[in-house]
């Protein structure tokens, strides 16, 4: 990128000498005698950096400032005042100036006050470059994958964003339901604010109305000062709820009466606490037989689930295998740092016929482990766990899902000695997941 600078002053000796010492340092350097002379420059070309005196006829310094930062605000401008006149150049920097230089003081305090302006010119562009790669990182597009199943899941997320009713998401652990909740916040008139995540399963039961709602100092033993809750946290924005399924009776009767009435009470409060914030719920259980089994009210099932999505299992879409493992590849070539990934066809392979019980996480976790045993940026079916390897078959033929996945799970149970929690995490699913899942299969944890 071309550092162009404009120098704008009726003092042509001052200003060819300020133009000398610019183009000594590299930058590309341009002139202007007044201050309209020097705006339909502006216009014209591509300036970062514009120095300017404030006294000048026609239009003034200071109005030239605010001409240009009405025009084009990412425009540094460095303000030249006379001497004397500190007043002067305090005042415009009041007005949005980057800095002032006082003419008559050594010509060599130009140069790092440019150079600082370009530093935050750049620091600026790096910002800019963050936010965008992070807007892409939860846009609609995120959610990967050809599928149709997975087109319709992106169609509704973009529907459903442009309004303000709560979403329930729906799937299993370890597809995609942060990532999913994160884009229709993204996509929504709620963007500029605050998108708050709470994992419900993650909180002492004891705790989680206090993370929720907050409370009032004195309200309890050790509640030495105020504390916000979570909803105060995500007013004006969204709050997702992350397995709701898990919520206590009595923060479901509190959660339902925010989104009833957008208020609520914190603990040892006596005034209610107003609130706007949208609300994305997410859940890995079928909140319907949670219901049926007395674990879940349905009023409050009825108000997350105006808008419902249910995010398919990888299982249901392997034709999204292949585009998925290359995006994710590519994501991890950066951060560990490989000039080049080669994957060979029978790892692809592979991939594609496994079950994957932990869904995308668990492909995420194969794909780090395989990169971290090849050394040289080669992928092939050697760096895949063992029952990948070797696809389960039975004598009859094709063993059902459910029986690949508690051989999975034991299996991985096995290789990490019955550690519960390294299990889990391999396998992509939570700690409590996991032991509902031993108790279903009755997998004993005895070694």
């Amino acid at each position: 990128m071309k550092k162009k600078i404009l120098v704008v002053d009726d003092e042509i000796e001052l200003r060819r000498l300020i133009h000398k010492l610019l183009k000594m340092e590299g930058y590309v350097v341009s002139e202007a005698n007044d201050g309209e002379e020097a705006f339909e420059m502006i216009k014209k070309d591509d300036f970062s950096v514009v120095l300017s005196d404030i006294k000048m006829p026609g239009i003034s310094g200071m109005d030239l400032l605010s001409m240009i930062k009405e025009y084009d605000s990412s425009i540094e401008v460095i303000m030249l005042t006379a001497y004397g006149r500190i007043e002067d150049g305090v005042d415009s920097i009041k007005r949005g100036a980057f800095d002032y230089i006082t003419k008559g003081d050594d010509d060599n305090k130009i140069i790092p006050v440019v150079a600082k302006a370009f530093e935050k010119i750049a620091l600026k562009n790096k910002i800019n470059q963050l936010e965008k790669r992070i807007g892409e990182k939860f846009s609609f597009d995120s959610i990967s994958g050809n599928s149709e199943k997975i087109k319709e899941v992106r169609d509704l997320a973009k529907k459903v964003a442009a309004t303000d009713v709560p979403v329930l998401i729906s799937g299993e652990t370890g597809t995609g339901k942060e990532i999913l909740a994160q884009a229709i916040h993204n996509g929504s008139n709620r963007s500029h604010a605050t998108m708050v995540t709470i994992n419900c399963s993650a909180i002492p039961k004891d705790l989680i109305e206090s993370e929720l709602f907050g409370y009032k100092a004195g309200a309890f033993t050790g509640a030495l000062k105020n504390k916000k809750g979570l909803f105060e946290e995500a007013h004006t924005g969204t709050l997702f709820l992350d397995e709701v399924g898990e919520l206590e009776p009595s923060a479901q009767s509190k959660l339902l009466r925010v989104i009833e009435t957008n208020s609520f009470l914190k603990t040892g409060d006596t005034v209610e606490t107003k609130v706007d914030v949208r609300i994305i719920a997410a859940t890995n259980r079928n909140l319907e037989m949670e219901i049926s089994k007395g674990n879940f009210r349905s009023d409050l099932f009825y108000r997350l689930s105006v808008f419902n999505i249910h995010l398919p299992p990888l299982r249901e879409r392997s034709e999204d295998i292949s585009q998925i493992t290359m995006e994710m590849v590519n994501s991890l070539k950066i951060k560990m740092n490989y000039p080049e990934i080669d994957i060979d066809q029978d790892f692809m392979e592979l991939l594609q016929k496994y079950d994957f019980p932990g869904n995308i996480r668990e492909l995420r976790n194969i794909l780090e482990r395989a990169l971290i045993l090849s050394q040289d940026g080669r992928l092939t079916k050697k760096q895949l766990p063992s029952e990948l390897q070797n696809q389960f078959h039975s004598k009859e033929g094709v063993v059902t899902l459910e029986e690949i996945e508690k051989e999975h799970i034991l299996k991985t149970l096995q290789s990490c000695g019955f550690n519960k929690t390294k299990t889990a995490s391999i396998l992509g699913i939570g700690v409590a997941t996991l032991y509902r899942k031993l108790e279903h299969y009755g997998i004993t944890t005895d070694k």
